[in-house]
């Protein structure tokens, strides 16, 4: 699959392991994994950034191989999952700084270019999301509005 702006074929990707259980010196409960993905939840940390932490601090590679489940599953279980989904509040963030750059330099064509590839990724993005019901069918990406929704 190429990439949608530029001419990049990317085909590196981690592998996950083989076995779908969890190591045999993981000393882990699905209950205690739970806690530990609920508590940096509370405190605004997106579903792959408590992922990196359980990874480096807690030695849980996994979370669906120990609790069975997904690590934004089991923040929706809990009401703790984030309003917008990741990837579309990155993009989101991204063209809010790109269209500060554009008050800054009004000159700035490169700035402008990349800002309608940013916001055609949102709006196809916006199209999947609603398709499969993650964003209410009503949910439109407005740029006056859109520092709003990543503050």
């Amino acid at each position: 699959m190429g990439r949608m702006h530029s001419n990049g074929k990317g085909i590196a990707a981690p592998v996950l392991p083989y076995r779908r259980t969890p190591p045999s010196w993981l000393k882990v409960s699905p209950s205690d994994v739970n806690e530990h993905i609920c508590r940096p939840a509370k405190k605004g940390l997106t579903p792959s950034q408590i992922g990196v932490i359980l990874r480096d601090s807690h030695g849980i590679g996994q979370v669906k191989n120990v609790t069975g489940n997904k690590i934004l599953r089991i923040l929706k279980a809990s009401g703790l999952a984030p309003e917008i989904p990741e990837d579309m509040y990155h993009l989101i963030r991204k063209a809010v700084s790109i269209r500060k750059q554009l008050d800054r330099n009004r000159k700035d064509k490169d700035s402008k270019f990349r800002l309608i590839l940013v916001e055609s990724r949102i709006h196809r993005l916006a199209r999947y999301y609603k398709r499969t019901k993650k964003l209410p069918p009503n949910w439109k990406y407005e740029s006056s509005t859109a520092s709003a929704l990543v503050a």
